[in-house]
């Protein structure tokens, strides 16, 4: 299978905007785990343990997106490099590569999404119950 150099430089558009998508999360939650540890630190409130367990998930699984898409950028590049020496079928491979681990980040960051919105759930949930107990007070 021939492909172009151009084919291995599809995945750099990606692999920038999705480092940035995940530059983003990561700095969000960051930003998150800072908040509710001070808040923790003056209230010692049980919600705020599910929701910083819920985010440790989430950390984790953002830093396997960075890596697995750093990963991907690694193989797409020393694929380009392999093609570009004449060496067809193992840049080939190496694009493949690129693309599982492309793949691969990708999962990562639709669990991430998944678990993001069970944190959301912890504080409905209690909002919820809440508003019950003063109904029936």
């Amino acid at each position: 299978m021939d492909m172009p150099v151009s084919t291995y430089a599809m995945l750099f558009p990606a692999v920038s905007l999705l480092f940035l998508a995940y530059t983003n999360r990561f700095l969000h939650l960051s930003e998150l785990i800072r908040k509710l540890h001070s808040d923790w630190v003056q209230n010692h409130d049980t919600l705020l343990v599910k929701q910083i367990s819920n985010l440790q998930k989430r950390l984790v699984l953002i830093r396997w997106m960075q890596f697995l898409g750093a990963l991907s950028l690694t193989s797409s590049v020393s694929g380009m490099i392999v093609r570009i020496v004449g060496q067809q079928t193992p840049g080939a491979i190496l694009f493949v590569i690129a693309l599982v681990f492309m793949l691969a980040s990708l999962v990562f960051l639709a669990r991430e999404i998944w678990i993001s919105g069970g944190s959301l759930g912890v504080v409905l949930t209690a909002m919820q119950d809440a508003l019950q107990e003063e109904k029936q007070k």
